[in-house]
This record gives C-alpha cells, structure tokens and sequence, in this order.
C-alpha cells in the first residue's frame, strides 16, 4: 500500500516538472507574440466597453428627446432657481444662447430646430427677472413717469435678463456708463465695448442701477419723453432711440417686440 502511495507521487511530481518545463520552454520561445496578442486584446477590451457607454448615452438621449416632444412643457413647474421650483436638465449648448434670443426672434427655435426646452429655459429666465422687478419698475414709474413696462424692457435688454456680466459684476442693469474724470474707488469698470476706453458705473444693488437710470432718463435730451402717455410704451421705445439711448437701429422695435411678448404693459397701469 505504502510502495503505490509512493509511486503515485513520484508519478504526480514528475508530470508536474514536466509540464512545467514545457510551459517554460513555451513562454520563452514565443514570449514577443504573447505580449502582441495581450496588448491587442487590452485594445479591443477597452474599445468594446467605450462603445458600450456611447450607445447607452444615445439610447438616453434619444429617450430624453422624445419625452420632451411628447410632453408639454409645464412653464410653472419648472421656471428657474429663483421660483424655488426644479427645472428640466439643460444641455451645456443651451448656454450659446441669448436669454431675450428667441423673444426678439421667435421664429428662429423653429428654422433651427432648437429643443423647445432649451428655448422654456431662456424665457423662464425672462419671466423670472420680471417677477423680481417688476414692482421696483413700478416704484420708480411713479416717482420718476417713467413707464414700468419701459425700463423692465430696457433692463432685460441691456443685462440679458440679469446675466450680462456688467449686471452680475457691477449691478449694472442698463449699460449705463461712467463719464466722471475724478472716479473713486469701486466707482465704475472698464469693460471692453465700443473702444478699450469705455467705464461702465457700479453700483452696490439693482435697486441703485434702477433709480440711476430713472434718474439719467431726466437729462435734457430725454426730458421731453415726459409728455407722453405713461400708457404709450410704443412712443417711448422710439424717442428713447431718436434721442440716442442706443445706436442698434432697431433697439425701439426690439423694446416693444420685448413688451408685447412679455405682456410688461401690464405694469404700467
């Protein structure tokens, strides 16, 4: 019993060195094509799992599109952060585009084939600024006549809804700019325009640049737009561009495009 256990071991082990010495022999003679097949087979791994993540992002992209063909768009339930409510996921391309782009423009979304969400985005953003400042409009419609419906077109206008940087880095909601010779600190900031030269004023909150362009709107080339109608939105847009507010000549038909679209005129009641 003893002599059979002891040559099934010696059998055992010598199969073991025998295969050994194969398997040696075999990866030093063909050790190069081993490494090329290795690498290869790294190579295509790794093709085969970024194929795998694209096309399980197409799939969600595509399911993303029809849902949002399919579906309306609830413009309450997903206005911006402001209004506390979510709004829809936004592709970065969605940044490309003006806030009041598709308001002075509304046909373009359709030439283009802009997703309708991206364009609910940049008109949430609108609605939204108007429901922050509407009321401050209103203020200073009754200190200073001048229509709310007016100076809430302006300011979206020049700050693009609140988003320009001079509106995020100076509270500069009407491109308002600094004529002073004699500036202290933190007064105003150069910003590159019409020439590398232009200052543009800062001022501490929106509600200074509101009452800075109540106040500028009083100089002698506008004054007269005060025998207006508060109500005549259409009359002021164009003596603000035939006394020089803007040099785009079609900043008048841009303001009441804004209003109309907007319902602003609402405000100036």
């Amino acid at each position: 019993m003893r002599e059979k256990l002891a040559y099934k071991i010696m059998s055992f082990k010598y199969h073991i060195h025998k295969n050994y010495d194969e398997a040696s022999g075999f990866l030093k003679r063909n050790w190069m094509k081993l490494v090329v097949i290795g690498f290869a087979f790294q190579v295509l791994w790794s093709k085969n799992i970024r194929f795998s993540v694209d096309l399980s992002h197409a799939r969600a992209g595509i399911y993303q599109n029809d849902m949002s063909s399919s579906q309306p768009h609830d413009t309450e339930a997903e206005s911006i952060i402001e209004t506390g409510h979510a709004e829809p996921s936004i592709p970065q391309s969605a940044n490309t585009f003006s806030n009041l782009g598709f308001l002075l423009n509304p046909s373009y979304s359709k030439k283009k084939k802009v997703a309708s969400r991206i364009v609910d985005h940049h008109n949430n953003k609108c609605q939204d600024y108007i429901k922050a400042y509407h009321k401050l409009a209103q203020k200073e419609m009754q200190s200073y006549g001048i229509p709310a419906s007016i100076k809430l077109a302006q300011a979206l206008l020049e700050s693009n809804a609140g988003e320009s940087k001079l509106a995020v880095r100076n509270n500069n909601h009407f491109g308002i700019k600094c004529f002073s010779k004699k500036c202290t600190k933190g007064h105003c900031s150069n910003f590159s325009d019409d020439t590398h030269k232009d200052f543009f004023r800062n001022y501490e909150s929106v509600a200074q640049s509101f009452r800075a362009h109540s106040i500028f709107l009083q100089k002698d080339r506008y004054i007269h737009l005060q025998n207006l109608k508060k109500t005549d939105y259409k009359a002021w847009a164009r003596g603000l561009k035939e006394a020089g507010y803007a040099t785009d000549p079609n900043y008048a038909n841009k303001l009441i495009g804004i209003i109309e679209s907007m319902k602003l005129y609402q405000y100036d009641q």
